[in-house]
């Protein structure tokens, strides 16, 4: 037995160098393959960004494209009669190498029906070239309708097209009627060609007369002109796009939906390759990134393949980044394996130590919070004492000071109105002592207002109304209270919780918001009754109501939370800040009456002092 504890512990401490092994090993193969990962879906953000960019350069050049095409067409909405001269005069002003290089032609295509077609073959298809060439409609035969292309330019390499009837196909007829009938613009992709050569893909838009009714399909074809169309080249729409891309390894392969004819049959549309950088490139979908994106405003389905190499995107500290993660990760975990090892005769010491220090963690919480309750208590009824002495307070002032100064007026008053004529001098004092009696009046009312006014007896509404109307008076502000018609009668402690949030809450509007309006909204529901006070002003600063000495934010969220309710205050720069506040409805709603005009007077005896 001796012998074989030694044999044992050699055993135990090879399995735990052999798990330790294994579990480094793990860890940094981990380590390389999400570091891998991340590379790669970092690279694949940056491809995604390139991709979206190289859609935004096509779909800001078609745009123009198409704004060119819109602008063509208003030359006939201002002329209809418009002359081959002035359309050739209206393209050269263009100057389309230098302003629009992708462009190769610009036309116009003429409506018109059978009864047309010899009047228009005199008056439009004489002299096209401005040395007496002239021009048939092609094909030949007559048709009940014709949309014949009867401007091109320029038109050096387009003379042949002149006298063509676009629409003496049913695939043209087809196309070209659903965009007669809709008013939208025309990308068939269809090729536009030079003999056998493809130079590029065209755009249409229908043109109407006006002024005229334009909403329904027959308006549209009763007032339908012709349509303008542009021909444009791919490889100059895309020229530039792929410039600072890695070269070598992207691919940029626009394609879409081209119509074909059969020879005896209708035709139709397949998709068509029109612009390919790298034709003939092999593709490997695992080492690279790939994207299909729509491009154009209009059309039958023109999109981009963009790809570009996987490498090509990896920096060498990319490339190496993963060997590295597996190393750090393979050493670090062998590291803290030995450490745990080491360490592993004093786990149950420390998972003593850790539940020890919890609970006490947990007890200091526990006071803590009692702790605030306990103070929160003590606030609530603090300011309920102090709501208790304002009020008692306010109303002996008004009982006992009130009702004497009242009385000492009426006799000053009927002193004064006897001594008149007898006694001059006697009634000047007696006047100055009336004033005297009025100014202390009014400032019993306003000491009586400060402490508790009587217009909280007459209902939340009236009071809120009357504060609005002191504040407006008292700073000029221009104030709007906004109650829904609603006379809500709440409990006293509401009641006066929401009067005095209101009056901290002006307070602030008058010293630091910088206001001209302040707006103030009574609402109340089956759950809540809330209050929100809302400026124009500056809004609050960074340091909000955190000032040293400055209690006016915290002491109304206090109040609040107080009477379990809800607080939330909101302020952009600039833009003002809004307090809304509102308190449980079950414990505090006595009655909601319905009030469309406010109380014009809430002291009869005191105003008439």
């Amino acid at each position: 037995m001796r012998a074989a504890d030694p044999i044992t512990k050699i055993k135990a401490i090879k399995l735990g160098s052999l798990l330790g092994a294994l579990l480094s090993l793990s860890v940094g193969v981990g380590l390389y393959v999400s570091t891998a990962r991340a590379i790669e879906n970092d690279a694949q953000t940056r491809f995604m960004h390139m991709a979206r960019n190289v859609q935004g350069i096509l779909d800001g050049r078609i745009n123009t494209y198409a704004n060119l095409l819109r602008g063509t067409a208003s030359l006939f909405l201002a002329n209809e009669r418009v002359t081959r001269e002035q359309f050739r005069s209206y393209v050269a002003g263009l100057d389309l190498p230098e302003q629009f290089p992708g462009v190769q032609s610009i036309n116009f295509a003429h409506y018109l029906t059978d009864a047309e077609r010899d009047e228009f073959e005199a008056r439009v298809l004489q002299n096209i070239d401005g040395r007496g060439r002239n021009a048939r409609i092609m094909p030949p035969g007559r048709r009940a309708e014709y949309t014949v292309l009867s401007f091109v330019e320029p038109g050096k390499n387009w003379m042949e097209r002149v006298g063509f009837d676009i629409f003496a196909k049913p695939r043209g007829a087809g196309v070209l009627g659903h965009s007669r009938d809709t008013g939208e613009l025309l990308a068939t992709g269809a090729p536009v060609k030079d003999g056998s050569a493809v130079l590029g893909l065209a755009m249409r838009l229908p043109v109407y007369r006006v002024p005229g009714p334009l909403q329904t399909v027959s308006q549209r074809r009763a007032a339908y002109l012709g349509t303008v169309g542009i021909g444009f080249s791919v490889g100059s729409l895309a020229q530039g796009v792929l410039d600072n891309m890695p070269k070598n390894a992207t691919r940029l392969v626009i394609s879409g939906m081209a119509p074909f004819d059969e020879p005896r049959g209708p035709g139709g549309y397949r998709r068509t390759v029109f612009f390919d950088n790298r034709p003939g490139m092999l593709r490997d979908e695992k080492a690279e990134f790939r994207a299909l994106l729509p491009v154009g405003i209009v059309g039958r389905g023109w999109d981009i393949d963009f790809t570009v190499t996987k490498r090509s995107l990896y920096s060498e500290l990319d490339s190496a980044l993963p060997w590295v993660a597996m190393l750090a990760g393979t050493i670090s975990v062998a590291l803290l394996y030995a450490l745990f090892q080491t360490l592993s005769s004093s786990r149950r010491r420390a998972i003593g130590l850790a539940e020890e220090m919890t609970g006490e963690l947990r007890a200091s919480e526990a006071k803590l919070q009692k702790t605030n309750e306990n103070l929160r208590r003590l606030a609530a009824h603090a300011e309920n004492i102090k709501e208790s002495e304002r009020k008692r307070i306010a109303r002996e002032i008004h009982d006992d000071l009130g009702q004497n100064l009242l009385a000492l007026r009426i006799e000053v008053d009927l002193l004064a109105s006897r001594t008149d004529k007898q006694h001059p001098e006697l009634h000047a004092r007696a006047r100055w002592m009336l004033e005297q009696i009025d100014g202390t009046i009014k400032s019993v009312r306003q000491i009586i207002n400060d402490l508790r006014p009587h217009v909280l007896d007459l209902g939340l509404t009236a009071a809120v109304d009357w504060q609005i109307a002191e504040f407006q008076r008292r700073t000029g502000l221009d104030c709007e209270l906004v109650s829904h018609n609603h006379d809500l009668h709440v409990s006293d402690r509401c009641a006066t919780t929401l009067f005095r949030i209101l009056q901290e809450s002006l307070t602030n509007v008058s010293r630091h918001a910088r206001a001209t309006k302040v707006r103030v909204e009574l609402a109340v529901d089956s759950e809540s009754i809330s209050m929100t006070v809302s400026d124009n002003g500056i809004g609050l600063t960074k340091a909000g109501g955190q000032k040293p000495g400055s209690f006016g934010l915290v002491g109304i969220e206090e109040r609040v939370r107080i009477m379990g309710g809800k607080c939330v205050i909101t302020s952009l720069p600039n833009a003002g800040t809004a307090v809304r506040v509102s308190l449980p409805a079950t414990a505090n709603l006595l009655s909601v009456g319905y009030a469309p005009t406010p109380p014009s007077s809430l002291h009869p005896a005191f105003d008439n002092l």
